[in-house]
């Protein structure tokens, strides 16, 4: 995502990094893709699109991107898929 937004003079490219992965660091992979994804296209709901999202606005939709997934899973009479050992 850094290279896909400008960023603050003032922000530090490995706290921000840091607060990602601790956002996402219980999620799975193609939440977190999905969410990336999303941000990227400028289709994930933020303030200001011209900048990174913080690492709330970036867990806040990796989970909307899991319960996307369940929902859609469970409509095809599924369980979700966990792809990752929990």
């Amino acid at each position: 995502m850094f290279s896909c937004f400008p960023q603050s003079a003032l922000a530090d490219a490995d706290m921000q990094l840091r607060g990602y992965l601790a956002a996402v660091q219980d999620a799975e992979f193609c939440d977190v893709q999905a969410a990336i994804q999303r941000f990227i296209r400028g289709e994930a709901k933020v303030v200001n699109a011209q900048f990174c999202p913080s690492s709330a606005q970036l867990s806040i939709e990796v989970r909307e991107r899991r319960l996307m997934r369940e929902l859609l899973a469970k409509r095809k009479g599924q369980s979700p898929v966990r792809l990752v050992k929990a």
